[in-house]
């Protein structure tokens, strides 16, 4: 056996390992199969608010409004959007949007100046939160913060307070739908839900005994005395990845879920590679916290889990290696089966799991491109502002 042979041997192996550690050691992230089940029904349906930050979301708003609107909620329910600073009309859509008899269900506001250490969104959510909260009416016990762009199925709010008043949840979270119909999101997105998977998996974050604390920012149910209890959107006003930061704020204090949707879905179509690019790069290298040691680690790390199974499988086929062929190949296989019910979950054919190796590549550049856009001071940028912003704590 030749050194090459030997080395490339030698890292297929390592590869099948960790995939194996992965797929019975690690959360049962893969098996996607954390969802909104039917639960039972409180005796007393108590009050909700709704606040939702948009900025320039004059296209999808109106949607998202009347899907929220329409909800068939037995208790008091209140919508309140919040315009961050919009230039395309968003508030204007969204009161267009609202039926004549479901007017009054929603407030629609303007964000002040913007004080130093917040983030946009953070502040827009503070300021729909202490609308909320205030005034002489029964104060919300529950918020539900939510984005403008997704939009809601008829039950459910009603299904996500049922499971949070069943089993005394402090924030009970949903990873909506995302939009996934063209060749790029069939390629990137099913392993985007993937990979935030196994970065967070979800049994971890559902189990109270495990610091693992995440949420999927696009639908968010939380406790108002839990909220806070933990400092309210204050203590995260600074944080890019709000909704992992707001997870671990709230889990030391009571128990939280996150769950897969099935009918709650993204509005918004990502606009090719690009779009995607940006939403990903937005944040990938605050998730590592700054640190360029962090991303050196995940970079080897991906390239490893990967880039090196199909490359020395097919390499070691090509010259008769066949310990490394056989190496390779099964790591690739079983990569590509732990990623199968994620693309049932999207309704994507089975063999695209062995496209996940592209996936990894392209999400590995992605984080480098994050970690070169927060170097030259446009870390955290988005729809025309850049915002430093400071690391989610991490899980």
């Amino acid at each position: 056996m030749t050194g090459a042979e030997t080395a490339a041997t030698a890292v297929a192996a390592l590869s099948l390992i960790a995939w194996l550690y992965l797929s019975q050691f690690h959360g049962r992230f893969w098996r996607a199969d954390q969802r909104l089940r039917q639960s039972a029904e409180p005796d007393a349906w108590p009050a909700v608010a709704a606040v939702v930050p948009a900025r320039d979301e004059a296209d999808v708003v109106g949607t998202a409004m009347r899907s929220l609107l329409d909800q068939d909620y037995p208790g008091r329910f209140h919508v309140f959007l919040v315009d961050d600073e919009s230039r395309d009309g968003t508030a204007e859509a969204a009161r267009a949007a609202a039926p004549p008899d479901k007017a009054e269900a929603l407030t629609v506001l303007r964000t002040e100046a913007r004080p130093a250490g917040w983030v946009g969104k953070m502040w827009a959510v503070a300021t729909g939160v202490a609308a909320a909260t205030a005034g002489d009416a029964e104060p919300p016990t529950y918020l539900l913060l939510t984005d403008a762009d997704i939009a809601h199925p008829g039950n459910g709010l009603r299904r996500l307070v049922a499971k949070a008043e069943a089993e005394r949840l402090d924030l009970a979270s949903l990873m909506v739908r995302l939009h996934c119909r063209d060749g790029w999101e069939r390629l990137l997105i099913p392993a985007f839900v993937y990979f935030f998977q196994k970065l967070f998996p979800f049994p971890r974050v559902n189990d109270p005994r495990s610091p693992v604390a995440a949420a999927a920012g696009g639908c968010m149910l939380v406790r108002v005395s839990a909220l806070e209890a933990a400092g309210g959107m204050a203590a995260i006003r600074g944080a890019i990845i709000d909704d992992c930061a707001l997870a671990a704020a709230l889990k030391p204090r009571g128990p939280i879920w996150l769950g897969l949707a099935e009918e709650h879905r993204s509005l918004r179509p990502y606009d090719g590679l690009g779009g995607i690019w940006r939403m990903v790069a937005r944040s990938a290298f605050a998730q590592l916290r700054h640190s360029w040691l962090l991303l050196a680690g995940t970079v080897l790390g991906m390239a490893l889990l990967y880039l090196a199974p199909p490359v020395i499988g097919l390499w070691g086929l090509v010259e008769g290696w066949d310990f490394a062929a056989a190496a390779g190949l099964a790591a690739w296989a079983a990569m590509a089966a732990s990623l199968v019910p994620t693309l049932r979950l999207y309704g994507r054919p089975l063999w695209e799991g062995f496209l996940l190796p592209m996936a990894g590549l392209l999400y590995a550049a992605m984080t480098v491109d994050s970690a070169v856009a927060h170097a030259l001071g446009r870390g955290g940028a988005w729809k025309g502002r850049v915002q430093a912003g400071r690391d989610a704590p991490s899980a």
